[in-house]
């Protein structure tokens, strides 16, 4: 019992969330200033609803705001519009240890085209890593970037309900799915690259799922390279992880698996009641961070077999991975895991942890102004709907502020 209260004590001394100064010293004193207004902003929400619908409205009325938005939530959650652009950060995250996971973060997209396009990007971004793997370690993809989001909803009702049946053209645009999907991870495969597929809504997921245990059935086989993404505020979250380690020792393949809580709750529970059906999401935030915390200690337990990813803002969960690792005896630099945030938030979390010795990565989206609007409108409302998340963003800004001006003023 001392020892492990002496171990413990030591991950926390090495492990601080509370350091501004390695959170923020990326970012000029001018970026900073930038952030604390544009946090500022985001903790209202009534700031937040009613800019929205200004941009929105702006955008489709063609009023001339893209450097407006270029400067603000661009800059600050966006790596650039396409991969060249985001150079600049990519090179940045990696001088502090840090990696990239290089998102196109299209979104709403609906021609066989524009999901041909979206093919051929996510393979560019699996090149750009194969070039260099220590600064992007992961490439990722939404399976709605590559069909239609119609079709997975289908297919996830027949594969809960083998009576109902494809259409001619469905089952044409499932197999241009599959092909799509299976190209996008055999190049991976070639290159040792890995990828992760990202978890939707739970009324499409199964598609997502099955078709995620095909490529892990083809390519996981040495090692991991395909990923699915586990979303444990759904009830199912933790049984379908599970469920996927008895598909791997089934089939032989080792599983892929990147934990997050989940982005969707709003509109899951709309949905859930306006059809009629039961909450598929935990009935609070505590039982959310107890099956999250779950599958960290059966993926730590079941090391032998799954890689995986904590895609998470929450710094206790965080800390009780760290906690895991130390117990078990893994280390800090051990391939199959890793930590991750999104760029633009949680800086504290990710400098913090990829100082002590931890493998982190930031998603960095990218791609066109305005193709990226609904996913910069998501992060928005999703930092004022997460109890606090804005709020804490602001305050460590704040703090970061303050202990410059301090510095300053003793030189």
């Amino acid at each position: 019992m001392q020892s492990s209260a002496l171990s413990e004590k030591k991950i926390f001394k090495d492990l601080s969330f509370e350091d501004t100064q390695v959170a923020f010293s990326y970012r000029s004193d001018t970026d900073l200033w930038k952030s604390y207004l544009l946090f500022a902003s985001i903790n209202r929400n009534w700031l937040v609803s009613s800019g929205t619908k200004l941009i929105r409205f702006a955008l489709k009325s063609g009023i001339p705001i893209d450097p407006l938005l270029k400067s603000t939530l661009f800059k600050h959650f966006c790596g650039g519009e396409n991969i060249e652009d985001c150079e600049k950060t990519i090179q940045m995250l990696a001088q502090y240890h840090v990696g990239t996971i290089l998102d196109y973060s299209v979104e709403g997209e609906k021609t066989e085209q524009a999901f041909d396009e979206t093919e051929q990007e996510t393979i560019a971004t699996i090149h750009k890593a194969a070039s260099n793997p220590a600064a992007i370690p992961f490439t990722v993809f939404k399976t709605t970037g590559l069909a239609p989001f119609e079709l997975l909803e289908k297919v996830s009702a027949f594969i809960n309900n083998p009576n109902l049946s494809l259409s001619e053209s469905e089952e044409a645009m499932l197999q241009k799915l599959i092909k799509r999907v299976d190209n996008i991870c055999k190049t991976a495969h070639q290159h040792g690259v890995k990828v992760f597929i990202d978890a939707e809504e739970t009324w499409i997921q199964d598609a997502i799922d099955s078709l995620a245990y095909q490529m892990m059935e083809k390519y996981n086989l040495q090692s991991v390279i395909v990923y699915n993404t586990y979303q444990l505020y759904t009830l199912a979250g933790l049984g379908k992880l599970k469920i996927a380690k008895e598909k791997g020792l089934d089939k032989g393949f080792k599983v892929g698996a990147k934990i997050v809580r989940g982005a969707y709750m709003e509109k899951e529970r709309a949905r859930a009641k306006a059809l009629g059906y039961a909450d598929p999401i935990q009935p609070n935030k505590s039982a959310t961070d107890k099956a999250f915390n779950e599958a960290l200690l059966f993926c730590v337990e079941n090391k032998a077999m799954i890689d995986f990813c904590a895609g998470t803002h929450n710094e206790q969960s965080c800390l009780y991975l760290a906690k895991l690792m130390e117990q078990h005896q893994i280390a800090k630099k051990d391939a199959g895991v890793w930590f991750a945030q999104l760029y633009g938030m949680s800086d504290h979390i990710s400098f913090n942890l990829a100082k002590a010795g931890y493998n982190v990565a930031k998603y960095v989206p990218y791609g066109p102004l305005k193709s990226v609007m609904p996913y910069l409108f998501r992060r928005a409302a999703e930092n004022t709907s997460v109890a606090g998340q804005s709020s804490r963003e602001f305050t460590l800004i704040s703090k970061e502020i303050a202990r410059r001006k301090r510095a300053k003023g003793k030189l």
